[in-house]
Protein backbone atom coordinates (compact mmCIF):
# COMPACT_ATOMS: atom_id res chain seq x y z
CA UNK A 1 0.00 0.00 0.00
CA UNK A 2 1.35 3.49 -0.63
CA UNK A 3 2.92 5.65 2.44
CA UNK A 4 0.47 8.95 2.92
CA UNK A 5 2.05 11.95 2.98
CA UNK A 6 -1.22 14.15 3.42
CA UNK A 7 -1.80 15.06 0.03
CA UNK A 8 -3.08 13.25 -3.23
CA UNK A 9 -0.38 11.89 -5.32
CA UNK A 10 -0.11 13.59 -8.70
CA UNK A 11 0.09 10.15 -10.93
CA UNK A 12 -3.55 10.09 -11.02
CA UNK A 13 -5.78 12.65 -12.53
CA UNK A 14 -8.90 13.59 -10.13
CA UNK A 15 -11.86 15.18 -12.30
CA UNK A 16 -13.74 16.49 -9.30
CA UNK A 17 -17.81 16.77 -10.90
CA UNK A 18 -18.91 16.65 -14.56
CA UNK A 19 -19.00 20.41 -14.83
CA UNK A 20 -15.03 19.94 -15.17
CA UNK A 21 -14.86 17.74 -17.76
CA UNK A 22 -12.74 19.06 -20.65
CA UNK A 23 -12.26 18.10 -24.45
CA UNK A 24 -8.71 16.30 -23.80
CA UNK A 25 -10.94 13.93 -21.33
CA UNK A 26 -12.60 12.40 -24.76
CA UNK A 27 -11.43 9.29 -25.91
CA UNK A 28 -10.96 6.80 -23.05
CA UNK A 29 -11.98 3.45 -21.85
CA UNK A 30 -13.99 3.36 -18.36
CA UNK A 31 -16.03 1.25 -15.47
CA UNK A 32 -18.29 2.55 -13.06
CA UNK A 33 -18.88 1.38 -9.88
CA UNK A 34 -18.71 1.70 -5.69
CA UNK A 35 -15.49 0.04 -6.04
CA UNK A 36 -16.10 -0.25 -1.92
CA UNK A 37 -13.18 -2.16 -0.25
CA UNK A 38 -11.36 -2.85 -3.72
CA UNK A 39 -11.87 -6.50 -3.34
CA UNK A 40 -11.04 -9.28 -5.80
CA UNK A 41 -14.00 -8.69 -8.13
CA UNK A 42 -13.07 -5.15 -8.06
CA UNK A 43 -9.91 -5.51 -8.80
CA UNK A 44 -10.66 -8.27 -11.88
CA UNK A 45 -12.50 -5.58 -13.33
CA UNK A 46 -9.75 -2.73 -13.13
CA UNK A 47 -7.54 -5.80 -14.65
CA UNK A 48 -9.54 -5.43 -17.86
CA UNK A 49 -10.17 -2.11 -17.84
CA UNK A 50 -6.47 -1.70 -18.08
CA UNK A 51 -6.26 -4.48 -20.83
CA UNK A 52 -8.36 -2.75 -22.84
CA UNK A 53 -6.86 0.71 -22.25
CA UNK A 54 -3.62 -0.43 -23.11
CA UNK A 55 -4.53 -2.61 -26.16
CA UNK A 56 -6.58 0.23 -27.54
CA UNK A 57 -3.60 3.16 -26.27
CA UNK A 58 -6.47 5.05 -24.47
CA UNK A 59 -6.42 6.17 -20.78
CA UNK A 60 -8.01 4.48 -18.24
CA UNK A 61 -11.35 5.86 -15.99
CA UNK A 62 -13.42 5.05 -12.94
CA UNK A 63 -16.30 6.76 -12.51
CA UNK A 64 -17.23 7.11 -9.13
CA UNK A 65 -20.06 8.35 -6.62
CA UNK A 66 -20.17 10.35 -3.88
CA UNK A 67 -21.70 9.98 -1.59
CA UNK A 68 -22.57 6.79 -2.12
CA UNK A 69 -26.37 6.34 -3.69
CA UNK A 70 -27.45 4.51 -0.67
CA UNK A 71 -25.58 7.23 1.84
CA UNK A 72 -27.99 9.89 -0.57
CA UNK A 73 -31.08 8.03 0.47
CA UNK A 74 -30.49 6.60 3.62
CA UNK A 75 -27.82 7.85 5.75
CA UNK A 76 -27.96 6.34 8.52
CA UNK A 77 -29.18 3.05 7.15
CA UNK A 78 -26.33 2.75 4.68
CA UNK A 79 -23.81 -0.31 5.06
CA UNK A 80 -20.72 0.82 6.67
CA UNK A 81 -18.02 2.04 4.14
CA UNK A 82 -15.59 -0.43 3.88
CA UNK A 83 -13.03 2.56 2.58
CA UNK A 84 -13.08 6.47 2.36
CA UNK A 85 -12.69 7.76 -0.81
CA UNK A 86 -9.01 8.85 -0.28
CA UNK A 87 -8.50 5.21 0.21
CA UNK A 88 -10.25 4.36 -2.69
CA UNK A 89 -8.49 6.68 -4.40
CA UNK A 90 -4.99 5.52 -3.41
CA UNK A 91 -5.58 1.87 -4.34
CA UNK A 92 -7.23 2.93 -7.64
CA UNK A 93 -4.08 4.95 -8.23
CA UNK A 94 -2.03 1.91 -6.84
CA UNK A 95 -3.39 -0.40 -9.75
CA UNK A 96 -1.88 2.24 -11.98
CA UNK A 97 -5.71 4.12 -13.56
CA UNK A 98 -5.34 7.62 -15.50
CA UNK A 99 -7.98 9.27 -14.17
CA UNK A 100 -11.08 9.12 -11.45
CA UNK A 101 -14.29 10.92 -12.76
CA UNK A 102 -15.70 11.90 -9.21
CA UNK A 103 -19.60 12.36 -9.62
CA UNK A 104 -21.81 14.07 -6.88
CA UNK A 105 -24.57 11.72 -6.52
CA UNK A 106 -27.78 14.59 -5.78
CA UNK A 107 -31.47 15.05 -6.52
CA UNK A 108 -30.69 15.75 -10.08
CA UNK A 109 -28.61 12.45 -10.74
CA UNK A 110 -30.82 10.72 -8.40
CA UNK A 111 -34.03 11.26 -11.12
CA UNK A 112 -31.86 10.54 -14.10
CA UNK A 113 -32.75 8.25 -16.38
CA UNK A 114 -30.35 5.57 -17.84
CA UNK A 115 -30.46 6.81 -21.34
CA UNK A 116 -29.25 10.43 -20.30
CA UNK A 117 -27.41 9.16 -17.49
CA UNK A 118 -25.35 6.81 -20.20
CA UNK A 119 -25.40 9.84 -23.29
CA UNK A 120 -24.62 12.97 -20.38
CA UNK A 121 -21.52 10.62 -18.85
CA UNK A 122 -20.39 8.28 -21.28
CA UNK A 123 -21.19 9.81 -24.33
CA UNK A 124 -21.13 13.38 -24.48
CA UNK A 125 -18.69 13.50 -21.34
CA UNK A 126 -15.99 11.17 -21.68
CA UNK A 127 -16.24 9.68 -25.16
CA UNK A 128 -15.88 6.64 -24.53
CA UNK A 129 -14.44 3.75 -26.60
CA UNK A 130 -15.05 1.35 -24.21
CA UNK A 131 -17.14 0.49 -20.81
CA UNK A 132 -15.66 -2.79 -18.84
CA UNK A 133 -18.66 -3.79 -16.25
CA UNK A 134 -18.91 -5.95 -12.92
CA UNK A 135 -21.82 -8.56 -13.76
CA UNK A 136 -24.32 -6.78 -11.06
CA UNK A 137 -24.16 -3.25 -12.03
CA UNK A 138 -26.81 -1.14 -12.19
CA UNK A 139 -27.36 2.50 -12.95
CA UNK A 140 -29.87 5.04 -13.59
CA UNK A 141 -33.49 6.31 -12.08
CA UNK A 142 -34.92 3.02 -10.68
CA UNK A 143 -31.56 1.49 -11.43
CA UNK A 144 -33.15 0.49 -14.50
CA UNK A 145 -29.54 0.73 -16.91
CA UNK A 146 -27.62 -2.52 -17.15
CA UNK A 147 -25.47 -4.57 -19.35
CA UNK A 148 -28.00 -5.10 -21.94
CA UNK A 149 -29.07 -0.51 -22.12
CA UNK A 150 -25.26 0.10 -23.01
CA UNK A 151 -25.16 -2.55 -25.64
CA UNK A 152 -27.51 -0.72 -27.17
CA UNK A 153 -26.02 2.39 -26.93
CA UNK A 154 -22.52 1.06 -27.63
CA UNK A 155 -24.11 -0.29 -31.31
CA UNK A 156 -25.52 3.53 -31.91
CA UNK A 157 -22.88 5.27 -30.27
CA UNK A 158 -19.73 3.21 -31.77
CA UNK A 159 -18.36 1.89 -28.11
CA UNK A 160 -17.99 -1.72 -26.73
CA UNK A 161 -18.99 -2.97 -23.72
CA UNK A 162 -17.40 -5.49 -21.46
CA UNK A 163 -18.39 -7.66 -18.67
CA UNK A 164 -16.83 -9.46 -16.14
CA UNK A 165 -17.89 -12.67 -14.23
CA UNK A 166 -18.40 -12.74 -10.71
CA UNK A 167 -15.22 -14.29 -8.68
CA UNK A 168 -15.86 -16.42 -5.72
CA UNK A 169 -13.13 -17.57 -2.79
CA UNK A 170 -13.48 -21.02 -1.11
CA UNK A 171 -16.97 -21.20 -1.84
CA UNK A 172 -17.87 -17.46 -1.18
CA UNK A 173 -19.19 -14.84 -3.83
CA UNK A 174 -16.67 -12.18 -3.47
CA UNK A 175 -18.75 -8.94 -2.47
CA UNK A 176 -18.24 -5.69 -0.44
CA UNK A 177 -21.63 -7.32 1.36
CA UNK A 178 -20.04 -10.59 2.29
CA UNK A 179 -16.91 -8.65 3.67
CA UNK A 180 -18.66 -6.24 5.54
CA UNK A 181 -20.59 -9.49 7.13
CA UNK A 182 -17.18 -11.09 7.70
CA UNK A 183 -15.85 -8.13 9.44
CA UNK A 184 -19.15 -7.59 11.13
CA UNK A 185 -18.64 -11.37 12.69
CA UNK A 186 -15.26 -10.45 13.15
CA UNK A 187 -13.82 -13.34 10.80
CA UNK A 188 -10.66 -11.66 9.14
CA UNK A 189 -8.95 -14.56 7.81
CA UNK A 190 -12.55 -14.38 5.76
CA UNK A 191 -12.20 -10.80 5.28
CA UNK A 192 -8.79 -11.38 4.21
CA UNK A 193 -9.25 -14.36 1.63
CA UNK A 194 -12.24 -12.09 0.03
CA UNK A 195 -9.96 -8.62 0.20
CA UNK A 196 -6.62 -10.40 -1.14
CA UNK A 197 -4.97 -8.25 2.14
CA UNK A 198 -5.91 -7.60 5.82
CA UNK A 199 -8.86 -5.03 6.78
CA UNK A 200 -7.02 -2.25 7.27
CA UNK A 201 -8.36 1.98 7.94
CA UNK A 202 -5.99 4.48 7.55
CA UNK A 203 -7.21 8.01 8.45
CA UNK A 204 -5.27 11.32 9.72
CA UNK A 205 -5.02 11.41 13.59
CA UNK A 206 -6.60 14.76 15.07
CA UNK A 207 -7.32 15.85 18.20
CA UNK A 208 -10.12 14.25 20.58
CA UNK A 209 -11.28 14.71 24.13
CA UNK A 210 -8.05 14.35 25.19
CA UNK A 211 -9.41 11.36 27.80
CA UNK A 212 -7.16 8.91 27.12
CA UNK A 213 -4.26 10.17 29.38
CA UNK A 214 -6.93 10.55 32.27
CA UNK A 215 -7.99 7.12 31.61
CA UNK A 216 -4.25 5.62 31.74
CA UNK A 217 -4.04 4.78 27.87
CA UNK A 218 -3.05 7.70 26.15
CA UNK A 219 -4.93 7.00 22.05
CA UNK A 220 -4.46 8.64 18.77
CA UNK A 221 -7.90 9.34 17.31
CA UNK A 222 -8.82 8.68 13.47
CA UNK A 223 -10.96 10.44 11.31
CA UNK A 224 -12.88 7.93 9.72
CA UNK A 225 -15.26 10.35 7.33
CA UNK A 226 -18.17 7.92 7.24
CA UNK A 227 -21.02 7.56 9.63
CA UNK A 228 -20.46 4.26 10.92
CA UNK A 229 -17.60 1.60 10.79
CA UNK A 230 -17.73 -1.67 9.22
CA UNK A 231 -16.12 -3.10 12.59
CA UNK A 232 -17.12 -2.17 15.85
CA UNK A 233 -15.57 -3.03 19.50
CA UNK A 234 -12.02 -3.69 20.85
CA UNK A 235 -9.34 -4.87 18.68
CA UNK A 236 -5.73 -6.04 18.54
CA UNK A 237 -4.16 -4.17 15.53
CA UNK A 238 -1.12 -3.19 14.03
CA UNK A 239 -0.17 0.00 13.12
CA UNK A 240 1.88 1.45 10.37
CA UNK A 241 3.14 5.14 9.66
CA UNK A 242 4.18 5.75 12.89
CA UNK A 243 7.80 3.60 12.66
CA UNK A 244 9.92 1.98 10.53
CA UNK A 245 7.59 -1.06 11.00
CA UNK A 246 4.19 -1.53 12.27
CA UNK A 247 3.69 -1.47 16.38
CA UNK A 248 1.20 -3.21 18.07
CA UNK A 249 -1.60 -1.41 19.94
CA UNK A 250 -5.14 -1.68 20.84
CA UNK A 251 -8.21 -0.68 19.29
CA UNK A 252 -11.56 0.98 20.10
CA UNK A 253 -14.50 1.32 17.37
CA UNK A 254 -17.56 2.92 18.44
CA UNK A 255 -19.21 5.55 20.32
CA UNK A 256 -17.76 5.13 23.48
CA UNK A 257 -20.95 4.73 25.69
CA UNK A 258 -19.93 5.29 28.86
CA UNK A 259 -18.39 9.08 27.81
CA UNK A 260 -21.77 9.91 26.08
CA UNK A 261 -19.45 11.26 23.61
CA UNK A 262 -20.58 10.47 20.07
CA UNK A 263 -22.80 9.27 17.48
CA UNK A 264 -20.75 8.80 15.03
CA UNK A 265 -18.44 5.80 14.62
CA UNK A 266 -14.87 6.69 16.10
CA UNK A 267 -11.47 4.69 15.99
CA UNK A 268 -8.92 5.63 19.04
CA UNK A 269 -5.82 3.42 18.84
CA UNK A 270 -3.20 2.85 21.68
CA UNK A 271 0.35 1.91 20.87
CA UNK A 272 2.00 -0.44 23.70
CA UNK A 273 5.55 0.66 22.82
CA UNK A 274 4.82 4.45 21.40
CA UNK A 275 5.05 7.30 23.16
CA UNK A 276 5.14 10.94 21.35
CA UNK A 277 2.87 13.26 19.23
CA UNK A 278 1.20 11.86 15.90
CA UNK A 279 -1.43 14.64 15.66
CA UNK A 280 -1.61 15.41 11.85
CA UNK A 281 0.04 11.66 10.38
CA UNK A 282 -1.79 9.63 8.90
CA UNK A 283 -1.82 5.97 9.93
CA UNK A 284 -2.67 2.80 9.13
CA UNK A 285 -4.86 0.17 11.33
CA UNK A 286 -5.18 -2.89 10.39
CA UNK A 287 -6.90 -5.68 12.34
CA UNK A 288 -5.93 -8.73 13.74
CA UNK A 289 -8.76 -10.09 16.49
CA UNK A 290 -11.26 -8.83 18.40
CA UNK A 291 -11.22 -8.58 22.42
CA UNK A 292 -14.30 -7.48 23.13
CA UNK A 293 -17.89 -5.72 22.12
CA UNK A 294 -17.72 -1.77 23.31
CA UNK A 295 -19.73 -1.75 26.52
CA UNK A 296 -21.43 0.87 29.02
CA UNK A 297 -19.33 0.72 32.30
CA UNK A 298 -20.95 2.05 35.21
CA UNK A 299 -18.22 4.31 35.96
CA UNK A 300 -15.16 5.58 34.47
CA UNK A 301 -13.19 3.63 36.93
CA UNK A 302 -14.37 0.51 35.83
CA UNK A 303 -13.88 1.60 32.42
CA UNK A 304 -10.79 2.27 33.35
CA UNK A 305 -9.99 -1.55 35.08
CA UNK A 306 -11.38 -3.09 31.44
CA UNK A 307 -9.02 -0.70 29.51
CA UNK A 308 -5.62 -2.00 31.59
CA UNK A 309 -7.27 -5.73 31.03
CA UNK A 310 -7.32 -5.08 27.49
CA UNK A 311 -3.69 -3.86 27.13
CA UNK A 312 -2.31 -6.87 29.21
CA UNK A 313 -4.28 -8.94 27.02
CA UNK A 314 -2.82 -6.98 23.93
CA UNK A 315 0.66 -7.31 25.52
CA UNK A 316 0.44 -11.00 26.07
CA UNK A 317 -0.71 -11.65 22.40
CA UNK A 318 2.13 -9.61 20.93
CA UNK A 319 4.68 -11.01 23.72
CA UNK A 320 6.07 -7.57 24.54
Amino acid sequence: MPRFDGTYPAAMELIRGLQNLRPRHQGCVATIGAFDGMHHGHRAVLGKLLEKSEELGLPSVAVLFEPLPREYFSPAEAPPRLMSFREKFLALQDMGLDRVLRVRFDAKLQTMRADDFTTRIFVEGLGVRCIVLGDDLRFGHGREGDFKLLKQHGERYGFQVMRTSTLGVSGNRVSSTRIREALADADFSLARELLGRPYRITGKVVYGAQRGHGLGAPTANLELHRLRAPVSGVFLVEVDGVATKALPGVANVGIRPTLNESIRANLEVHLLNFSGDLYGRRIGVTFLEKVREEQKFASVELLMEQIQKDIALARRFFKT
